[in-house]
Order: structure tokens, then C-alpha cells, then sequence
């Protein structure tokens, strides 16, 4: 199978999804497909040598030095670019909708090179496009960003509210769009229930394909460093629950020697940087950004815990890398966390989305614990090897295409 699989941005880590690009076309590779991936920046890291990248160039608005200023008028080479512009001249996020209408216009001279087309939730006006000219499209959504804007503008002051709500304008249109797609993957059952809820699609058109992890690089490795816990945040976004963290590590250094190592890129000045500074975390609190999977596999493996305190999680990748660590887990039960975790108490402690108290009292009970860390980690490392697999990944999704293929009266491959 010729499969072009899209994704608007694809570096590493970020929200996942530049492991996502990465480790399902491996996976697609070794099941003998041929797949090109079509990126806007940042591109992905690390590609398999089988796998072809195409750069698809952008204004890149956030890539800039200058970011977030707009670039110069001069810059502007295609309807593309100027679309961008205006959209992101009225203060709305206009990746995913530009870099859709640049794929309708490229994919005008090579759709004949591929049997599908694999939209990683840019979800875009173009992919209709696409799907008019009778090009097989499936779409992965990680899970529908009205989750993001509900509470990012919930925890915005009243000044800000209404600019959180004209940048998530393109929300709208990628509901419009899954709609009409015949095929959509869910990353959780839980991200699969809220993209029904909330974007209004057929609950029959989705196929639930969970994500994996490399359990060969993420594994346990060395000693612990005692007291350390460890966060990943693939932005400086409330949805993440960072402060809730934060507040947790400022009542746990009282009676123990902690450490918190944050992966993560912090807005300069922004509402972490502000809540470490204002909690007095600054000896105690390191932020990394821009790691590498060996150095994130690395990381994981030397805390005694791993914390996802977030507000909520269509899946949450970097848990099950913990879990592969056999690095015990403290998450929110919220979202799709329960469902990647196991049953409380099972792999993971789970406590309700925050509540700092219940969450510095269940760090403290594996902090305080040997023989939790290693009912839990054990009990983690099992889940992930045996449940969490990018070559079933590689597999289901695979179906899912010959589904987008079917829906267009063609013959699957």
C-alpha cells in the first residue's frame, strides 16, 4: 500500500505527535507499505531510512525569532501563505487549516502516487478537498482540542478570554471535517467518546487504535535517584495541571527531600516560570526541553515516579514510556489515563484532577515505599510490554486504510 501520511507539525515530543509520524511510519515500513510523510515545521526527527519525508514549508509564525510576529508581506509566495497570514492576523491559529489547503494543492499533481491518505489532526478544510476528488482519507484525532479550549479559557483572566477563544477558531472546522471523513482513529476510548461528544461524529466511523511505545529503548536502566519525580508537559498550557504539581512539590519538600525534573517548553515569564518562583521551587525544580528519546528514556528510568497531573489526556504517551521504565505512576483520573493506567492501584495511583492534597498524598506514598515502587513499577512495565505495541499499532491502522479505501468504491489493496 502507497500511503502519504500528513501532519501539520511533527517534532519530537511534541503533544506526542512527532513520535506518533515517526514511530507509526516505521511500523507501516516493516508491514512492507511504502510511506512518504508530508510535514510542516517543525519537521520530524529520526524518520526510518525506508520511509520518505516531503517538507511542506510554512510562514512558520512560531518558528521565528522574531515569533510570533507575522513575517513581511514580501515573504508571501502562494494563496497558501497569504491565507495563513490574514488568519493568523485576526489572532487564530492557522497551522492546521493552511497547511491543509497547501496539501489539496500539491496533492493535485501526486495523488495518483498514493492508495490513502493519513491526516495526523490538522483536520482542515483541504482534506475535504481531498475527499470530494475521490481520494481514500483517514484522520487521526489525539483527542478533539474543544477539550484544550474549555479549560485554557477557563483558567484565563477575564481579559484574555476572549482572544483564547478567536485562537481556537480553527476548532469549529476540524469538527466540520472529521464529520465528513469516512474513517477516523481514536488514540483511547476516552479521546474516541469525547470526539463524538463533542465534534458530533458517527461513533461507527471510528476505530479505537491505542498508541505504543518502544519497550526496548524505554526500559528499566540503573539505579533511582531517591526523591526525584519526574513530569513531561508538551506545553505551557493549563490543560497539562503543571501548578497543581508545583503546589504539590512546594508541600512534599517540607517533610522530604524532592526534586522535580519537568520536560517541558516554558512561555518566558509565564505562569509556571511565575508559580516556581512564587512557591520558592527554584533549587528544587529543573526544566529540560528539546530531549531526545534516549534522553527522555534516560530520565524516566532514574525517578522513583512519574506524575501526569493534567486536567485531562486523550491518551498521554509519556506515561506509558514510564511505564515501560518500570517507573511507578501518579496520575489524574481523568480522560484517557484510567484506561492507559489500569485499575487504580494497579500500575498507577490515580487521584482526582486537582485535588493537591490527594495527589501530594499519593507522591508521598511511593516516595516513602520501596516495596510500592516495585509492585508498581513491575505491575507498569508489564502493562506497557504486553498492551502497548506500534506493530499492532502499525496493524490496526493498516485496517482502518483499507476501510478509507473501501468507503470510496475502490478495491482495498
Amino acid at each position: 500500500m502507497r500511503i502519504a501520511l500528513l501532519s501539520y507539525r511533527s517534532k519530537n515530543h511534541s503533544g506526542g505527535q512527532g513520535v506518533y509520524v515517526r514511530q507509526l511510519s516505521r511500523g507501516l515500513a516493516e508491514l512492507g507499505h511504502e510511506v512518504e510523510v508530508f510535514s510542516g515545521p517543525p519537521y520530524p526527527d529520526g524518520l526510518d531510512p525506508r520511509v520518505r519525508l516531503t517538507r511542506v514549508p510554512s510562514l512558520d509564525v512560531f518558528g521565528r525569532p522574531d515569533a510570533p510576529r507575522l513575517p513581511p508581506l514580501r515573504e508571501l509566495g502562494s494563496a497558501a501563505d497569504v491565507l495563513e497570514y490574514l488568519t493568523t492576523a485576526t489572532g487564530c491559529f492557522a497551522e492546521p487549516l493552511a497547511f491543509s489547503a497547501r496539501m489539496a494543492r500539491l496533492m493535485r499533481e501526486r495523488a495518483g502516487d498514493f492508495d490513502v491518505v493519513h491526516d495526523n489532526q490538522s483536520l482542515g478544510y483541504g482534506l475535504l478537498a481531498l475527499h470530494r476528488r475521490g481520494i481514500p482519507v483517514a484522520a487521526t484525532i489525539h483527542h478533539p482540542i474543544s477539550r484544550d479550549r474549555r479549560i485554557a479559557v477557563a483558567a484565563a483572566p477575564r481579559r484574555k478570554k476572549l482572544p483564547l477563544r478567536r485562537w481556537y477558531g480553527f476548532v469549529p472546522m476540524q469538527a466540520r471535517v472529521a464529520r465528513r471523513l469516512p474513517v477516523i482513529v481514536g488514540v483511547s476510548e476516552a479521546a474516541a467518546a469525547d470526539t463524538v461528544h463533542d465534534f458530533r461524529v458517527d461513533p461507527a466511523r471510528i476505530r479505537v487504535v491505542p498508541l505504543g511505545v518502544d519497550v526496548e529503548l524505554f526500559r528499566p536502566a540503573g539505579p533511582r535517584v531517591p526523591g526525584r519525580i519526574v513530569a513531561v508537559a508538551s506545553a505551557d498550557h493549563p490543560l497539562k495541571g503543571v501548578d497543581h504539581l508545583l503546589d504539590a512539590v512546594a508541600k512534599l519538600r517540607a517533610d522530604r527531600d524532592v526534586e522535580l525534573q519537568l520536560v517541558s517548553t516554558l512561555t518566558p515569564d509565564g505562569p509556571t516560570e511565575r508559580r516556581i518562583a512564587a512557591l520558592g521551587l527554584g533549587d528544587c525544580v529543573h526544566v529540560r526541553s528539546g530531549v531526545t528519546d534516549a534522553e527522555l528514556a534516560a530520565l524516566l528510568a532514574s525517578a522513583e515516579v512519574m506524575c501526569v497531573p493534567s486536567r485531562y489526556e486523550g491518551f498521554s504517551l509519556p506515561t506509558v514510556e514510564a511505564m515501560a521504565c518500570g517507573t511507578p505512576v501518579v496520575a489524574s483520573r481523568t480522560g484517557a489515563l484510567p484506561e492507559v493506567v489500569g485499575p487504580d492501584g494497579g500500575a498507577g495511583l490515580l487521584v482526582p484532577p486537582g485535588d493537591i492534597e490527594a495527589l501530594t498524598a499519593a507522591l508521598s506514598r511511593v516516595l516513602g515505599s520501596t516495596a510500592e515502587r516495585e509492585r508498581l513499577g513491575a505491575a507498569g512495565r508489564a502493562r506497557a510490554t504486553e498492551r502497548f505495541s506500534w506493530t499492532a499499532v502499525a496493524r490496526a491502522t493498516e485496517a482502518a486504510y483499507r476501510e478509507a479505501i473501501a468507503a470510496t468504491g475502490r478495491r482495498p489493496c
